[in-house]
């Protein structure tokens, strides 16, 4: 028989990733396996620092164990070459300045635009584009989605893989919101509420039409 203890545990990481903290309970839900074949997962990789826990008090019985993944758990999913990505930023900033270190950061906006506008050639909607964005995004190892809201889309990117780069270079998430905007034109208005380098757990982007 097929171990399927990996996949079991690559799932739970999969989705702590892309829905935060949640229950023993509702992660069991949506495997479509045991209660206690999730805890006895989620207790390996605690083990393994993968993830971790913190207690929530509901309004009646006893208190509930909210499971989230770790700082550590960064490493398991895409990173774009982290390492290599901060050398080089130093080393531009090391040789041209911080003038040059901010050109740099510019053309590589300018190669984006260009990019995501070749691909949305013939995508009329600004909804349309805007899924598909997500879906170039997470090509590129962002993890992103498109949530419905009642007055627009929220574009959320679930993971960072120039995090370790965007630490060092904040320009970078600057560029980021730039390229958006840039992309999808003056007919909507596109605002980052939640951002990683703030402390939230991901980077999301509200987008609604102009009025």
């Amino acid at each position: 028989m097929e171990d399927t203890k990996p996949r079991a545990k690559d799932q739970i990481l999969h989705l702590l990733k892309m829905r935060g903290a949640q229950t023993a309970a509702a992660l069991a839900e949506q495997l479509a396996i045991s209660p206690m074949a999730v805890r006895q997962h989620l207790q390996t990789l605690k083990a393994e620092q993968w993830v971790t826990y913190r207690q929530e008090r509901r309004p009646t019985g006893r208190p509930v164990k909210l499971w989230q993944l770790t700082e550590h758990s960064i490493s398991r999913f895409p990173d774009s070459h982290a390492d290599l990505m901060l050398d080089v930023l130093r080393g531009v900033e090391t040789v041209f300045g911080a003038e040059g270190l901010e050109r740099v950061i510019s053309e590589r906006s300018r190669r984006q635009v260009q990019t995501y506008r070749a691909q949305l050639a013939g995508v009329e909607s600004w909804q349309a584009q805007v899924r598909a964005i997500a879906h170039f995004r997470s090509q590129e190892g962002y993890m992103a989605e498109v949530l419905e809201q009642p007055d627009g889309l929220l574009l959320v990117e679930n993971h960072c893989p120039i995090c370790a780069a965007a630490q060092t270079c904040p320009g970078l998430c600057t560029a980021e919101l730039e390229v958006f905007r840039s992309v999808l034109g003056t007919s909507v208005v596109v605002e980052r509420v939640e951002h990683l380098m703030q402390g939230d757990r991901r980077c999301a982007y509200r987008i609604q039409p102009t009025r």
